[in-house]
């Protein structure tokens, strides 16, 4: 019986022991697979790497800095009967209203030229509700930037200049304005695309942001900030077939406003800086025609002679793909940026010729042409002056105007005097606003005049 016992007990521990070692030795242990493998579901979002939308405090940095204005002037309309009998000889102001937005303590708003042109009486109104009478400082129509002055006894809120070169499609942005007079507005979106041109056709520099932040009419002028509450562009447009949001908006990039600003406090205009080549932008059936294989770029028709473009080795055919590390895929991304760019300013130009890249800096020229009434219009050179003889003038390169055809005047004629002033630049020109006109004096290459009077 005592052997029996011994033997169970030495059978029992034996039997422990080779279960504990095929246990830890040969079976791995099933917790641990739960233990160190991690199961994410398909749909899983990592919460720590997205971006804050918190938008709170760019909305509150900004809010006091984005005005009203409102712009008067004399509007005369006998078409409609009941007008006439209601006021007889004078007929109501015609009142317009739209956004600025305050750039610098003492007082300096940017808004769009729409927004205040023909005005015989500016009134801004901040967001405490004072009111003020703004100076019309300048205004630049192919930019649609204007910017005004009021006088304050203290400080105002403004709003610093972001740089809109770094602006990245898919960004959050805010609008902030005064829609339909309902001041003080916010409204969130993303930029949906850069370098929008909106009309191909009008010879104006647009490289406007696109976003999907609701605008509408009351809007122009204002804001454009990023989640840092930096101005990045002045709401501008929108495009719409119903005059209302449909969820595009456009605003010019905050670099340019900033020059046009700049240009407008130190020269009274705005200095433009030329890279002197003519073309178009590439696209597949331009590539075609061509037979190059490049469809992207700028092609370059033309170069101006004389100019920087020239002056640096560039020449017919070659196509420009890069400025200063900017991608050109079209011709608003070159007008776009060259258009923060002053006369004197150096650019690094990358190009393709012959299938081979190029790199070339360009030195930015002062503009020589200009466009008025319809006119392109240049500076004399030295065989126009000759025919000139006093060197007055500017020299009518291409005419779009049907009417002044209807007077005789064509192209390679001259425009000496606007007002029996004489223009000798066509800074002058720029300078002169289509209201003040009460007469133009041409001049024909035989040396005939015509004088053109605006009544």
């Amino acid at each position: 019986m005592k052997l029996y016992i011994k033997l169970l007990i030495v059978g029992c521990i034996s039997s422990l022991i080779t279960l504990i070692a095929y246990d830890k030795l040969i079976v791995k242990p099933k917790q641990s697979y739960y233990q160190y493998e991690q199961i994410i579901p398909t749909n899983y979002i990592n919460y720590d790497n997205v971006e804050d939308t918190d938008f709170t405090l760019a909305a509150k940095k900004t809010i006091n800095a984005v005005v009203h204005i409102k712009n008067t002037s004399n509007y005369k309309d006998y078409s409609q009967s009941w007008l006439y009998d209601l006021y007889g000889e004078s007929a109501p102001k015609k009142i317009g209203s739209g956004s600025g937005v305050i750039i610098s303590p003492d007082g300096y708003i940017i808004t769009n030229e729409h927004v205040i042109e023909g005005a015989s009486e500016i009134e801004v109104t901040i967001n405490n509700n004072k009111v003020y009478t703004a100076m019309l400082v300048g205004s630049d129509p192919y930019t649609d930037i204007a910017v005004l002055k009021i006088e304050s006894e203290s400080l105002l809120n403004y709003i610093p200049f972001g740089n809109s070169e770094l602006v990245q499609i898919g960004e959050w942005v805010l609008a902030v304005g005064n829609p339909f007079n309902l001041n003080s507005t916010v409204t969130a979106g993303i930029v949906s695309a850069k370098s929008r041109d909106l009309n191909k056709l009008d010879r104006k520099n647009q490289s406007f942001i696109q976003t999907d932040a609701a605008v509408n009419q009351g809007n122009s002028g204002g804001a454009l900030i990023n989640t840092k509450g930096e101005l990045i562009g002045i709401n501008t447009a929108i495009t719409s077939l119903t005059g209302g949001f449909v969820g595009y908006s456009f605003a010019v990039p905050s670099n340019l406003a900033r020059k046009v600003y700049e240009d407008l406090l130190e020269f009274g205009n705005v200095q433009k800086g030329l890279l002197g080549v003519t073309g178009n932008a590439l696209d597949q059936k331009l590539a075609e025609r061509l037979e190059i294989n490049q469809t992207e770029g700028f092609y370059v028709n033309d170069v101006e002679p004389n100019l920087g473009a020239e002056k640096a080795g560039i020449i017919k055919n070659d196509i420009i793909i890069e400025i200063d590390n900017i991608k050109i895929n079209k011709f608003s991304d070159m007008s776009g940026y060259l258009s923060t760019k002053r006369p004197g300013n150096i650019v690094r130009v990358k190009y393709i010729r012959s299938g081979e890249n190029f790199t070339t800096n360009v030195i930015l020229k002062k503009s020589t042409r200009t466009f008025f009434l319809g006119m392109e219009l240049k500076n004399l050179n030295e065989e126009d002056k000759k025919i000139t003889r006093n060197n007055d003038g500017v020299k009518i390169v291409n005419i779009q105007n049907p009417r002044l055809y209807s007077f005789g005047i064509e192209k390679n004629y001259f425009l000496l005097k606007i007002n029996d002033v004489k223009i000798n630049d066509i800074s002058e020109i720029e300078r002169t606003t289509i209201e003040s006109i009460k007469s133009i004096l041409f001049m024909s290459p035989s040396g005939e005049k015509e004088r053109i009077i605006f009544e």
